[in-house]
């Protein structure tokens, strides 16, 4: 009991918390592609997500799984095969990343050009085609 206690981290207030959770350039889309699409494999995410490397993924994967907003399930077969999925706690960020979305379509500026709109319905669906 002792150790849990020590591996407890501090942080100062709720959004602290949240952003050491869900921060950083990645794990929003992660999440947004698990609780959107659904399931998905190692390389399916990396396709989604071409400019993430192979390391920088797994840590990602590792950190959210960590978390429990992801959950991971491996089969025992040859090659082995693994897929991600969002966890209940992990589809309650969804709002939140949904109103991120919203926030950015609202105040995008001349310094910012969107490349991929992954919020708007009809282009998300086809954006995230298989």
């Amino acid at each position: 009991m002792n150790e849990k206690k020590e591996s407890i981290k501090k942080v100062s207030c709720e959004i602290e918390l949240t952003l050491t959770v869900i921060g950083g350039k990645w794990k929003p889309l992660i999440i947004w592609f698990l609780g959107t699409i659904g399931t998905l494999r190692f390389g399916e995410i990396r396709k989604l997500i071409p400019k993430i490397t192979h390391k920088t993924l797994t840590n990602q994967l590792r950190e959210l799984e960590k978390d429990e907003l992801i959950k991971r399930k491996t089969y025992p077969v040859v090659p082995p095969k693994v897929e991600y999925s969002i966890t209940e706690k992990g589809k309650t960020l969804l709002p939140i990343l949904e109103m991120m979305c919203d926030w950015a379509q609202q105040n995008t500026n001349l310094e910012y050009e969107l490349i991929t709109n992954l919020c708007d319905g009809k282009k998300k669906k086809k954006f995230c085609e298989k």
